[in-house]
């Protein structure tokens, strides 16, 4: 499996709020994998020039005097972020089209004639989408962690999430190796639709909830 990735990213993001045209990343973290090695843990607040909500301090723990000691400017998280999207790259997210919005209109707003490309010349893996195919509701990170006994995790910031969520990621390989049949492909919940905007390298398909397991030939992909 994944044998023609040259590098896997598994990311994480927190923002100031949920629409990626409005509001801003203020941590990203992204754990590079290749052969199966770390090879990078990246992880950084975000100084986006303005306040957040005291509701996103009490959500993410993440507060003003941090971003503007700590954060980085965002266009150096944009050039970092370009860095490490090379073509050949698997980036992994639990719940990915969120975090591949925010961190594309990141891009755009940074390199507007490069962006598209960028994200397009990798490709995506949604573990949430993967999640909905093997066990019941609810499928947070964390109920995906307590479902496979998956030890020693502590969520302190967003780069325990992305080793958390590489955890994750191989206990779904081992329970059944169809991974890589995810990639580029992202499940909706037909009630609600797809969150903000499409990809076009994205194929997007309605999933819904199952009590269970689905047979090989039943899974998203599949069907």
């Amino acid at each position: 499996m994944w044998v023609f990735i040259i590098k896997i990213i598994f990311f994480d993001t927190e923002t100031s709020g949920l629409d990626c045209r409005d509001c801003q990343i203020i941590e990203l973290a992204m754990l590079t994998v290749e052969d199966g090695v770390i090879t990078d843990d990246y992880n950084e607040f975000v100084n986006i020039g303005r306040p957040i909500s005291p509701r996103i301090t009490e959500i993410t723990s993440i507060t003003n005097e941090m971003l503007r000691n700590d954060g980085l400017d965002e266009r150096t998280i944009a050039e970092d972020i370009a860095d490490r999207l090379t073509p050949g790259t698997l980036m992994i997210a639990h719940n990915c089209q969120f975090d591949l919005l925010f961190v594309y209109f990141l891009l755009k707003r940074h390199f507007p004639e490069e962006a598209d490309e960028i994200v397009s010349n990798v490709d995506w893996l949604d573990t949430l989408t993967v999640l909905k195919d093997r066990k019941e509701y609810p499928h947070k990170l964390i109920d995906a962690v307590n479902h496979y006994g998956i030890e020693e995790v502590h969520f302190h910031r967003e780069i325990d999430d992305t080793k958390a969520l590489r955890d994750v990621a191989i206990a779904l390989r081992n329970e059944r190796d169809d991974l890589a049949e995810y990639i580029n492909i992202f499940g909706f919940n037909p009630k609600y639709g797809v969150g903000g905007p499409r990809f076009p390298f994205i194929e997007y398909k309605a999933q819904y909830f199952t009590k269970f397991m689905v047979r090989d030939d039943r899974i998203l992909p599949r069907m």
